[in-house]
């Protein structure tokens, strides 16, 4: 596979990991991670070491009231690193309901996804950073 055709698969991956996100499809959404993903996020004090330990976090946010209302995406880049493993960076905007408002809560951040192949051919997120835009 070509480095152009890994990098279209990975955007197309991405932009199916926004889409779940966006509409708060978690099924979906936790679909497009790799079980041993890891997860570093502004909101929580450590690293969340597997897929696992995130949904358990976002059961827990929902039950305080988290729910994604919307989510866009942009200055995407994609840089295929090695075959078969893949790092994407964009700016993300996020509207979330939150216990504090039912209007949503609006947020700016920067992110790093890091793709990995699978066996299968699907492209998963093994790793996520996500930090305050500056």
């Amino acid at each position: 596979m070509s480095a152009d055709d890994a990098e279209a698969e990975v955007r197309a991956a991405a932009a199916e990991l926004v889409a779940a996100f966006a509409a708060h499809a978690t099924d979906r959404y936790f679909a497009a991670f790799d079980d041993d993903a890891t997860f570093l996020f502004p909101t929580d004090p450590g690293l969340l070491a597997t897929r696992a330990a995130y949904e358990a976090a976002w059961r827990a946010w929902e039950l305080d009231g988290f729910r994604v209302l919307g989510c866009r995406t942009d200055d995407t880049a994609v840089r295929v690193v090695a075959d078969g493993l893949a790092v994407l960076t964009h700016r993300v905007h996020t509207r979330l309901a939150t216990k504090d408002g039912a209007d949503g809560e609006e947020l700016r951040e920067r992110e790093t996804v890091v793709f990995r192949r699978s066996p299968d051919g699907r492209w998963l997120v093994v790793h996520e950073h996500l930090s305050p835009e500056p």
